[in-house]
């Protein structure tokens, strides 16, 4: 039986499988002069992006001794309008020391609807669907060989003009999940998070997010193992705007475990590329 992911790879997995990218957060309510307000990491923000405007978020997760490591990349489509928005989120991992070979994990579909907020609003809450497909190969310990439903309720509350906070709670479901050895179970995951961001510069935020992952894997036929991760990020995060109406974000985030994930550490980078796509960008 290969040995199973540790367990900050797979709190990281179990992140972008429960916050789309998440690493992200994903959207964009104002023009690149305001303050940065879509550019979270490991917690997802409740702003869908506004009207002719596309981001292309990228998240690369470096975990410990191991030399293990987890790509995303999601990007994020409005339809018609801001209420409505599609987007899909990529995964390449390599399981490093723990056995297997680098390539694709896990992909996701979302879709998510802006209940509330989205604009000069205080509170904002986009729930947010996913279908789970199975683009990953279970023998070399990048995917779950099944498809599976995830949910995520974020909130995002503006406290004051320069601090804000952002509220995540979640589940997934995967069906007949296999492991390198063929055994199945179904899976059940859960996680919570919470992150603060101070804006110390419209164009320079400080962030602490924090994020408690219980996740399961199949060990035996119709047999299951669960765990849990506590991580705490303390991140930074920076805007380059242009002229054209782009907007690039490139952040740093040193994710430390605590309790179940005491003494391990990683490394966070992120980077966003966003831009209109139509010829006049909207109000």
């Amino acid at each position: 039986m290969r040995v199973g992911m540790s367990r900050m790879l797979r709190a990281g997995a179990i992140i972008f499988l429960g916050v789309a990218g998440s690493h992200v957060s994903l959207a964009s309510q104002e023009p690149v002069s305001a303050p940065i307000r879509d550019n979270s990491f490991l917690i997802e923000e409740a702003y869908n992006q506004e009207r002719g405007v596309v981001q292309h978020i990228s998240g690369f997760s470096c975990f410990g001794d191991n030399r293990d490591w987890l790509y995303t990349f999601t990007q994020e489509w409005p339809l018609g309008g801001q209420n409505h928005q599609f987007s899909y989120s990529l995964a390449h991992t390599d399981p490093g020391d723990l056995g297997g070979e680098a390539g694709a994990g896990d992909s996701l579909l979302n879709y998510r609807y802006q209940v509330a907020g989205g604009g000069a609003e205080r509170i904002a809450f986009a729930p947010r669907a996913s279908l789970l497909l199975p683009t990953g190969d279970e023998q070399e310990g990048r995917g779950r060989d099944a498809f599976g439903m995830l949910v995520n309720l974020p909130l995002s509350v503006d406290y004051t003009p320069a601090l804000v906070g952002h509220y995540n709670l979640g589940a997934g479901h995967v069906f007949s999940a296999r492991d390198a050895d063929g055994d199945e179970a179904d899976l059940t995951d859960f996680f919570v998070g919470q992150s603060l961001v101070w804006l110390a510069h419209p164009r320079f935020n400080v962030m602490l997010e924090a994020i408690w992952t219980s996740a399961e894997e199949v060990v035996g036929p119709g047999v299951t193992d669960r765990s849990s991760s506590l991580l705490v990020n303390p991140a930074v995060r920076w805007a380059i705007n242009f002229p054209s109406g782009l907007q690039i974000v490139p952040g740093i985030g040193v994710p430390i475990g605590l309790g179940p994930s005491r003494g391990e550490e990683s490394l966070f980078l992120y980077l966003s590329f966003e831009h209109p796509f139509t010829r006049e960008r909207s109000d």
